[in-house]
């Protein structure tokens, strides 16, 4: 087994006093995160030594879909960082080694003779985090797709399609569907466009305006704009757009409206590095940031938010909040919580393989490091320029 870089938990708290180098807080934290999934996951032991933790309000349904969730979730933050060329820095060592372990994991999740094979065909949960791992492969097709062995890409297409047994909900879910159809649409493999095509039928009734989407008919105030809606539905519309299938016109309007909602997030970020703490689903952490860093990384930021300024605020949440004690467990895996350790705040669907999600938030670590977005000098972000008496620009809505 390979030797672990970065294991020490009680220098966490002296590496963030380092404000010096962002890129290194931020890569430190993922591979803290992703190490200890990752690891025991390549040989097939993530089963046998993730300790779960389930909501106190568990619905009962196979607690098995953990590790699922655990895997798909971290997979589809981390697949672009992974990408990225190695060469003889101490990042490039922490990105091989997750790569590697992350290949390994992959095949595992289809090998039906393996301890770590996936909960792909029982209750309807899977739909979801096969989404997240179609989504990894989107992201980085070369480095986690192509590499695959042909009957490790079998499997995950057989697994994929078989998904269909699902009749998703008329809420977010659709995306889920839409995601997977997309991937297999991406690979050139059979999909159904009707289920691709009802999602942005409804997606596109359920714009509220002003960048907001509601989650299904009747609107609720969370944030689930940042974990579901915004950042697949502009994958799967760009992905159809590429293949010829949807004009950009459509693509570059959702995109629009996620620029205006990354806006809202950005100014959701107190001087002191908090946001607000409202819906469900809370336990996803940094996750509400997605589609901030989503934009980050593909350099379609608006033009209000300069690289410096997103940059520092992300940093400044991400402090803030992994400075508390209690997120991580003795093994290092998530623990159920926002700021530490809250299990009562836990969803009747939530476990702490759920909690991955936050690795949505590290998108831009798919910058190398000479990256505008990483060299470019910091800058107060709203908030904090508005309470310390300084000028900022003014906010205001966008028409559809």
């Amino acid at each position: 087994m390979s030797k672990r870089i970065f294991v020490d938990n009680n220098v966490w708290g002296n590496l963030f006093a380092k404000d010096d180098n962002d890129r290194k807080c931020w890569s430190d934290l993922v591979y803290k995160i992703a190490e200890p999934v990752l690891r025991n996951m390549s040989t097939g032991k993530l089963s046998e030594n993730m300790q779960l933790e389930l909501s106190p309000t568990w619905d009962g349904r196979n607690k098995r879909v953990s590790y699922m969730e655990a895997f798909g979730r971290l997979m589809d933050g981390i697949a672009p960082w992974l990408s990225l060329p190695d060469d003889d820095t101490e990042e490039s060592k922490q990105r091989k080694q997750l790569r590697d372990w992350a290949l390994k994991s992959y095949a595992h999740a289809v090998n039906s003779d393996s301890p770590d094979h996936l909960l792909w065909r029982n209750e309807s949960q899977p739909l979801v985090d096969a989404a997240y791992i179609a989504s990894s492969f989107l992201r980085a097709p070369e480095q986690f797709w192509e590499p695959l062995d042909s009957l490790t890409k079998r499997q995950y297409i057989t697994e994929f399609q078989q998904l269909r047994r699902i009749d998703p909900p008329y809420n977010n879910w659709l995306l889920f569907s839409a995601t997977v159809e997309t991937f297999l649409l991406s690979i050139n493999a059979q999909y159904d466009m009707y289920r691709i095509h009802s999602a942005i039928r409804k997606i596109e009734e359920w714009y509220v305006g002003d960048g907001w989407y509601s989650d299904g008919e009747c609107f609720a105030f969370d944030y689930y704009n940042s974990y579901v809606i915004q950042p697949m539905y502009v994958q799967v519309l760009n992905v159809l757009a590429s293949k010829k299938r949807l004009s950009d016109k459509m693509s570059g309007l959702a995109l629009k409206r996620m620029q205006r909602y990354g806006m809202i997030l950005e100014r959701m970020i107190s001087p002191e590095g908090s946001f607000p703490v409202f819906g469900r689903s809370m336990t996803y952490r940094l996750g509400v940031f997605q589609p901030l860093s989503l934009m980050a990384w593909k350099e379609q930021l608006p033009e209000e938010l300069p690289e410096g300024q997103v940059r520092a605020a992300l940093t400044a949440v991400m402090k803030r909040m992994f400075s508390v004690d209690g997120i991580f467990n003795e093994t290092g895996f998530l623990q159920l919580g926002f700021a530490g350790h809250q299990s009562g705040l836990a969803d009747w669907y939530t476990n702490n393989g759920s909690l991955y999600l936050t690795s949505e938030v590290f998108l831009p670590l798919g910058l190398p490091a000479a990256h505008s977005f990483w060299t470019s000098p910091a800058q107060d972000w709203t908030a904090k320029r508005a309470w310390s008496g300084a000028e900022f620009p003014k906010d205001h809505a966008i028409n559809n």
